[in-house]
């Protein structure tokens, strides 16, 4: 029996469109949906009152800024890295600084998040406490995707 390039060629495009398809159908299907993200679980799964939501948009306005200062801390001690290797091409004593600033910003930002979230939760009643909790756990102890 005497098979044509064509016929060859046909029957692997098929093969590979079919073995495309099926890996992508698997990771539609069987991939974990992802978790809520926190502001989702604050603003449409914890049913806030009125006075709650003006809290919450409160809090949240004035950790945006914090927050905007402590990343463009890290990103001008990401430039002054970039510098010190160009220059010292060894990890330095600039090198080391620029990396130092970064841990320190790093480590603020950190701080404020935890100090934000724990300034939300004191605006929740107990119900919305045990959700809230639940979703940062959760958000803590999952492995990324």
């Amino acid at each position: 029996m005497k098979l044509s390039v064509r016929a060859i060629l046909v029957t692997a495009l098929v093969a590979l469109a079919a073995g495309f398809g099926g890996v992508w159908l698997g990771m539609k299907a069987l991939a974990p949906a992802p978790a809520p993200s926190m502001h989702d679980v604050v603003h449409h799964r914890l049913e806030l009152s009125g006075d709650q939501l003006a809290r919450i948009e409160t809090l949240e306005a004035a950790f945006a800024a914090r927050k905007h200062a402590l990343e463009l801390e890290m990103r001008s001690a990401n430039a002054e890295l970039a510098a010190a290797i160009r220059e010292e091409h060894e990890n330095g004593p600039r090198v080391a600084a620029a990396v130092e600033r970064f841990h320190g910003a790093m480590g603020r930002l950190q701080t404020e998040t935890i100090a934000h979230m724990f300034a939300m939760r004191e605006v929740l009643n107990d119900e919305q406490k045990a959700i809230f909790d639940d979703t940062v756990v959760e958000a803590l102890t999952t492995e990324p995707q």
